[in-house]
């Protein structure tokens, strides 16, 4: 198998150094409940303004995939990978949000956020009050 699950997220240079929002939605996340061993599902969606770096997809897909076999509480799991993120990339903003599917009758959702110290988003533009 040429691609194996790995922990390594791997960054590359920020080619805009001005306030922009990536998103990647990741809709094949597994790991395994830590109580019964049996799979949760989640579509993961990561927000982030960058500052210096970004984080590379392929790294971040085979990051994702190494949980697959592992027992994390959905909280746990969450919080991790987005300190994780925030550990390679050191973002002026992130939020991951876990959508994790139905499980006992019953959906979660969990969202964590970072914010670098100092950080204020750039206003709103609303070209609609502008008249046109």
């Amino acid at each position: 198998m040429p691609s194996q699950p790995a922990k390594n997220l791997e960054t590359f240079p920020n080619p805009a150094p001005r306030d922009y929002r990536i998103r990647m939605e990741i809709p094949e996340f597994t790991c395994l409940c830590p109580k019964t061993g049996q799979p949760d599902f989640a579509t993961l969606v990561v927000d982030y303004v960058p500052d210096r770096k970004c984080v590379e997809l392929k790294s971040l897909k085979l990051y994702v995939w190494s949980f697959r076999d592992e027992g994390h509480f959905h909280e746990d799991v969450t919080n991790r990978i987005l300190d994780d993120l925030v550990k390679a990339t050191k973002p002026r903003y992130m939020k991951l949000t876990a959508l994790f599917n139905v499980r006992g009758g019953i959906y979660t959702k969990v969202v964590a956020e970072h914010r670098k110290k100092g950080w204020q988003p750039s206003p709103k533009v609303d070209l609609a009050s502008l008249g046109e």
